[in-house]
């Protein structure tokens, strides 16, 4: 097991703080909080073992606070958790016998869409007009979860990103719902590696926890945030972490990083 000293404490820390602000608001807060833990200089298996320990945290915060806002349908997100959490698991067992470089070309494409469809949409400018019934709704963001769970447990990057977009896009949610449920949902992709990381004994508990505090106070700032100034911030922070996710997906096939 990798040894930990406060240098290591004081990169990841502070960053770990800043992924939950980031993730709370529009997703993509993994871009920050794994390469922290790897800056660090924590050997890579263990870095994605612990991050999930801190990421798990803060998500359970921004979902708890969501929950109390109103903003989240347990009649529609609980069916979609339980489909996410068998599409993570799917998906984990996909990677041990796949190379991802298909899912990383896909995404090529899917980004660019993705991100168009975000700088032109009323819907994330607060258009609330054409939101589905109540059955329609539940069908929609079951479909979303199960793939959506296959690629967190497949690849993962963005997961909250794409999850906040396809619900907005096809399902229709009003933006503060699709925010409380894509954390629901994330959650339950969290709990399911989180689970397979901590039998694998490749976890930094020590630190992991601490990271999560910070997690946690992030994410507790991004809720308060974005229910305060969610339609203005949401659009530019999701843009943002696509761009980000893009030149990331980039960089893994063309070896750059």
């Amino acid at each position: 097991m990798p040894e930990t000293d406060l240098v290591t404490f004081l990169i990841v820390c502070p960053l770990v703080g800043l992924a939950g602000f980031v993730d709370a608001i529009a997703g993509g807060g993994g871009f920050i909080s794994l390469p922290a833990y790897l800056i660090s200089g924590i050997p890579p298996i263990n870095a994605i073992a612990t991050n999930k320990i801190s990421s798990a945290m803060g998500t359970t915060l921004a979902t708890v606070r969501y929950g109390r806002m109103g903003y989240i349908n347990a009649r529609s997100t609980i069916p979609a958790a339980a489909l996410a959490l068998i599409g993570s698991w799917l998906g984990a067992m996909l990677a041990m016998r796949m190379s991802d470089d298909f899912i990383r070309v896909a995404m090529l494409v899917l980004l660019p869409v993705m991100a168009f469809y975000v700088l032109r949409s009323k819907r994330l400018s607060g258009d609330e007009s054409s939101v589905y019934s109540p059955k329609k709704t539940i069908l929609i963001t079951m479909a979303i979860a199960f793939p959506i769970g296959i690629y967190d447990g497949f690849y993962g990057p963005g997961t909250g990103t794409l999850l906040m977009t396809l619900l907005v896009g096809a399902a229709h949610y009003r933006l503060n719902n699709a925010a409380g449920t894509t954390k629901v949902i994330n959650l339950s992709t969290n709990i399911a590696a989180l689970a397979t990381y901590l039998f694998s004994g490749k976890t930094l508990f020590v630190l992991g926890i601490t990271a999560g505090l910070f997690n946690i106070a992030g994410a507790y700032l991004g809720t308060k945030f974005f229910s305060e100034k969610g339609i203005t911030i949401a659009k530019p922070m999701i843009i943002i972490v696509l761009c980000i996710f893009f030149i990331k997906v980039i960089g893994e096939l063309t070896g750059i990083f």
